[in-house]
């Protein structure tokens, strides 16, 4: 799949969708990177492409990706605590362990990558 959004990047429009998809990784014990992004923030348009790359070179991590401004998912992005965009945030079994704010591409890769070892094989 050299084209195209990988499998593991899903975008997340609805609150039960957002427990159903935690609900799973906790079951599997899948770490799961989220972006909450907005689609008028300028840096969150330029990591994008970035965490994209990411999702494809780690099939074995759950990526999701949250509008802010989707009425759908206000509840979550208060109950997350975001007050910045871009904020990625890891959970592990379900349960948050990490975040980042901002769009530093750096930053990110090693927010992945400290992740990333800890992440069951498929």
């Amino acid at each position: 799949m050299a084209h195209g959004t990988p499998a593991n990047l899903v975008y997340v429009t609805a609150k039960a969708d957002w427990e159903s998809r935690l609900a799973t990784a906790k079951a599997e014990n899948k770490v799961t990177i989220v972006d909450f992004f907005a689609q008028w923030c300028g840096p969150c348009k330029v990591i994008a492409t970035v965490y994209e790359t990411l999702a494809k070179e780690h099939p074995n991590i759950y990526f999701l990706k949250v509008d802010v401004d989707s009425p759908e998912m206000t509840a979550i992005t208060e109950a997350c605590g975001i007050t910045a965009m871009p904020t990625f945030q890891v959970f592990v079994g379900g349960v948050k362990v990490d975040d980042l704010v901002g769009a530093s591409q750096d930053k990110l890769k090693a927010l992945v990558a400290k992740y990333a070892s800890a992440a069951p094989a498929q």
